[in-house]
């Protein structure tokens, strides 16, 4: 069947269309991207307001009709941390249904976490061994450890790019001191987390989801995204750490010419490489491996392991 994943993300509202069914892995067919940033547009009372509920409410519409366009049977909707956290959140999902048909999920922190581990293992197979996962979104950071398909911990905290720039990064280029006051900020909170990872044992493979990971890949020397989803690309912390202090003497249009870094995320690069430098240092992780994969895939395969087979079709009598 023909299934629209349709992601309400605080960076983009995404719509991803698959040729999927139960024991096969999902075929990409169609992406539908619109850049709204919901994490940027809270009002001082963590509010979306109205001017961003009329875009949210516009651009659901147009991917519901990229959907109905490519022919999907059904539609997956989720929203995360941007409207997770709203103080109207209640009111935007009314109006969002009132007026698309559409009920968006609303998932927590803990099961974005859990999702995007399952899609990152089953990219990579139990032969991975113990898999630390690490996913910087717009709005937060998610880290999921463990053996199987059920991560054994999973945690989400508010280290979002989106979120970080647009509270502690006003300049364009950065202040050094705000850099610095960011960097302590997320090595801190990172660190409160760290000890319910690290009595689990060390992981066997460090995986890193999400375009901020992919972006950092890049810049640092990873093939391009036109290479193919099956070429390895890794990222060092030793490249990372030498990259922050040129990211953070760039303006976002200098970070926009950077290889793979599109000019809608380029402000928010810096705070999110601050947030992956942060996580592998204080996890000790000197490489992780970028997972095509993240948390969309993840909602497909979970849907997927609930539809039941179809029986084989009974051969003809002879």
């Amino acid at each position: 069947m023909r299934l629209g994943v349709l992601d309400v993300g605080s960076n983009t509202v995404h719509l991803l269309v698959v040729d999927a069914h139960p024991g096969a892995r999902p075929l990409p067919a169609h992406s539908h991207k619109a850049e709204l940033r919901l994490a940027e547009l809270l009002d001082g009372d963590g509010a979306i307001g109205p001017h961003g509920v009329d875009r949210l409410v516009a651009t659901i519409t147009d991917a519901l009709q990229a959907a109905e366009d490519k022919g999907c049977e059904d539609v997956l909707p989720f929203a995360t941390s941007a409207v997770r956290e709203a103080s109207n959140a209640d009111q935007v999902m009314a109006r969002v249904r009132d007026e698309t048909g559409i009920d968006l999920a609303v998932l927590s922190g803990a099961e974005e976490a859990r999702l995007t581990f399952l899609a990152a293992r089953r990219w990579f197979g139990w032969s991975a061994g113990r898999l630390l996962v690490l996913d910087i979104g717009g709005g937060s950071l998610e880290i999921a450890y463990g053996m199987d398909e059920e991560p054994d911990a999973a945690v989400s905290l508010p280290l979002g790019a989106g979120r970080l720039t647009a509270g502690w990064l006003p300049g364009d280029p950065p202040d050094p001191a705000e850099v610095k006051a960011l960097r302590r900020h997320v090595r801190a909170r990172i660190a409160r987390s760290v000890g319910e990872f690290t009595r689990l044992g060390r992981p066997d493979h460090v995986v890193g989801t999400s375009k901020t990971f992919k972006q950092l890949a890049r810049i640092a020397g990873a093939a391009r995204s036109t290479d193919g989803l099956y070429v390895q690309r890794v990222l060092t912390r030793k490249a990372l750490e030498e990259w922050v202090p040129k990211l953070a003497a760039m303006t976002a249009e200098q970070r926009g010419t950077l290889p793979g870094v599109s000019e809608g995320r380029a402000a928010q690069l810096l705070a999110g490489a601050l947030v992956a430098e942060g996580a592998m240092d204080l996890f000790g992780v000197e490489e992780l491996e970028i997972c095509p994969w993240a948390l969309r895939e993840g909602v497909i395969l979970r849907r997927l392991d609930h539809m039941p087979t179809e029986p084989a079709e009974q051969a003809a009598p002879s």
